[in-house]
């Protein structure tokens, strides 16, 4: 199962991100967490010094790499650089697992506290003025194109502040989407932005609730956004001590917070994928970045008889 994390800058999105990958680690489920934020700090957050975090390989580094692997022997891609960030697998092409060892993951992936953890990339100096920081994020979406994933398999991603996210068709790559919500208007009109951008594309958006401190806050939440809310984190001495850099086990956490947690969880469990759909909204992404600037021959990597599922392999 593949989860997001989106919400306003500084809206505690990659708090949450990290809290629900320990959660999931202090309950022996295999996960993948990938830091796809501008501004890395997710490694942090779950317990990594900055040295260790600066230190750790990219995907956006190994971009090459993560091409010529994920090509395989696909007919239809004519070389690995004629990859772009929308690619959809194919049949020859190579299909990856949150848990297997590879090249991709002897290069870009290290464990952190129990998870295995892929960064983006920062926002370098040398890119200032002349790259976006898509070019960095487009490693993470090539690599979820071409990922099966189980349901007891998870794949946890701290996406980029705001509506970024839909600049490409990486928001449709999850099975839920968690919109990190402050108490307040401007978080409250991020997330207005988010349910009108996924309307169209069958996103299951949930909204947490964070830095919720009293009832009105609650309230406040309940009459912006609805059914949507599906819990809320209050403040927590847990939180601020990993912010200080004194990292604790998340059954520390809260009694109310870990079952905020507790139902994020059933929520990503109980949730169903149409694999079919998964790979149409896959293939419809990579039509338009062919037609709008990559070139419309790429149009020709599409594999119009190829369904990405677990028995994909055998198409091979």
């Amino acid at each position: 199962m593949k989860v997001a994390f989106v919400g306003k800058g500084g809206s505690g999105k990659t708090t949450l991100a990290s809290l629900f990958t320990a959660y999931l680690v202090e309950r022996r489920r295999p996960v993948l967490a990938i830091d796809a934020d501008i501004n890395q700090h997710l490694a942090v957050a779950l317990g990594a010094t900055e040295d260790e975090a600066a230190a750790l390989p990219t995907l956006g580094d190994n971009l090459p790499l993560i091409k010529r692997y994920l090509c395989g022997d696909n007919p239809r891609i004519t070389a690995p650089e004629a990859m772009i960030k929308t690619t959809p697998p194919g049949r020859g092409s190579t299909l990856v697992t949150p848990r297997e060892e590879n090249p991709i993951t002897d290069a870009c992936f290290r464990d952190v506290a129990g998870a295995r953890l892929a960064v983006t990339g920062r926002f370098a100096d040398d890119d200032l003025g002349v790259a976006c920081y898509h070019s960095k994020v487009g490693a993470a979406e090539l690599l979820l194109n071409h990922m099966i994933d189980g349901k007891d398999e998870y794949v946890v991603m701290d996406m980029t502040a705001g509506a970024d996210a839909f600049a490409s068709g990486l928001f449709t790559r999850f099975d839920v989407t968690f919109l990190v919500c402050e108490p307040t208007v401007r978080s409250v009109g991020v997330f207005r932005q988010y349910t009108d951008y996924a309307r169209d594309f069958g996103i299951r958006l949930a909204v947490i609730g964070n830095k919720v401190n009293e009832a009105d806050d609650v309230e406040f939440l309940h009459d912006q956004v609805g059914e949507h809310l599906l819990g809320w984190i209050s403040g927590s001495r847990h939180v601020r001590a990993a912010e200080r850099g004194a990292a604790r086990p998340i059954g520390e956490l809260e009694r109310e917070n870990l079952a905020t947690l507790d139902t994020m969880l059933s929520t990503v469990d109980a949730t169903e994928r149409d694999w079919a759909r998964y790979q149409r909204q896959a293939v419809e992404f990579h039509l338009r970045n062919a037609n709008a600037w990559a070139g419309s021959e790429l149009a020709e990597q599409v594999d119009p008889g190829f369904v990405l599922s677990p028995l994909a392999p055998a198409l091979g």
